[in-house]
Parts: C-alpha cells; structure tokens; sequence
C-alpha cells in the first residue's frame, strides 16, 4: 500500500534520514522502532508530507506522492496521529472530531458515531473542552480524529506516551481492531516494544537514520539479542 525509495530528508543541512526504504502491505501493521533521535518522527512528517525530502521517493497505492501536499494526502486516505497528540484544547471533543473531517467537506454522521463505538468515553464528554479531557482520553480524541476522515493508512507517533499502562493496553487493543475489522494498514511508531511487536506483522528498526533491521515481528521478538543491539 505505501512504500518508500532511498528517503533522505533532514532539517536544512542537518541530514535525519539516509537511505531509508520501507513497506507496509494492504492490511499491515508495522513496526517502525528505534532509540531517540533515530528518525522515527522526521519519517512520520515525510510520509504525511509535512516535510519535503533532499530525495527519494514516497508511493501510496502505486502513486507517486513525494510532492503531493498533505491535504491531498489526506484526502488520498492517509492520515497522522502526531506525537504529543496535539489536539485542539480550547475546542470541544465534538469540535475537534469536526476539524478531523475538513477533507470531507461535509459532517459524515455515520463516521461520527462509528468512532464512539470505538471510544464511547468520548461521546460522554461530547462538549467537554479537549483540554480539560485526561491524557488517556486526549490520546482517544487524537485517534479518533484521524479515523473521522476514513483513512486507509494510518501513522501512529507515540500513541502510548505518557499513558497508564491499561490505558495503553486498550489504544493496542484498538490498534488490533483497526486492522483486523477495519482493514486499516498501520505504521506503528511506539516506545512499548514487545507491546508493538505482539501486536504488529513486520518491524523496521531506525539507527542513526537508517534501517538496520527489517523483519517479522514474531521472528524479532524471539530473537533478544537484535533487539538488545539496536534498542538497549
């Protein structure tokens, strides 16, 4: 569904990335995984758009999008949870799920009520200001924003920061749920990893800015010592 070519990219002369190529299949979850400061999130902003690369290529379904905008990737049926979750504070839930639906160009009621059955602590806070809402609750609203606007690819940065360990034990669960009954194919970015690992097919590993390692995650989980080498 969405591949990479030889991505390099980077922050004016300062190189993040060098030569990163990367899959995920129709129905995936992947991994992507990697000590601070090894590129994940510099990735994350590549593939959504909201960072142009030195080079390389980027395709969605077999188009080329390297310099396709991140509305029209959005619209394409890709869509970012970012880290930090950086939702709407002063907007309400329902106000922020609407922003969530601009791509749209209509309020898709439907859409609307399916994210509730997916998270019904927040139809309850409805008109509850975002930022009043608990972390927990504040990382549902960041999902379930991106999910209003249908995606088909969903990145994934850091959904469990900050969070209780049920709390992350339930997004996971969803995670699974996204792919397993909504078809939805996932790049996972995520500190938790045996968490990751369990619930995704393939892994990437990021050092330095480049794949050293690229397998199945139930192969990657048995073998300790890779993981000891590039993760610590």
């Amino acid at each position: 569904m969405l591949e990479t070519l030889n991505i390099n990219a980077g922050y004016g002369e300062v190189q993040v990335l060098w030569d990163v190529t990367i899959r995920v299949g129709r129905g995936e979850i992947v991994a992507l995984l990697g000590p601070n400061g090894a590129g994940k999130t510099t990735l994350t902003r590549v593939l959504s758009g909201l960072l142009k690369p030195y080079s390389g290529s980027i395709k969605f379904n077999g188009t080329d999008i390297t310099h396709i905008p991140t509305y029209e990737r959005i619209k394409m049926g890709i869509s970012l949870v970012p880290e930090g979750r950086q939702i709407f504070p002063h907007m309400t839930v329902l106000e922020n799920l609407y922003a969530g639906m601009y791509s749209l160009k209509k309020i898709d009621r439907e859409v609307l009520e399916q994210v509730f059955e997916i998270f019904p602590r927040l139809k309850e806070r409805v008109n509850q200001k975002a930022g009043s809402l608990s972390g927990g609750e504040q990382q549902m609203l960041a999902i379930a924003r991106a999910l209003v606007s249908r995606p088909k690819f969903l990145i994934l940065d850091e959904v469990s920061q900050g969070l209780a360990p049920k709390v992350v034990e339930m997004i996971f669960n969803v995670i699974k749920s996204l792919r397993d009954e909504k078809k939805i194919s996932i790049l996972l970015i995520e500190q938790y990893v045996y968490d990751a690992l369990s619930i995704s097919d393939r892994v990437y590993i990021l050092r330095n800015g480049r794949v050293v390692y690229e397998g199945d995650s139930s192969r990657a989980l048995k073998e300790r010592d890779i993981l000891s080498l590039y993760l610590g």
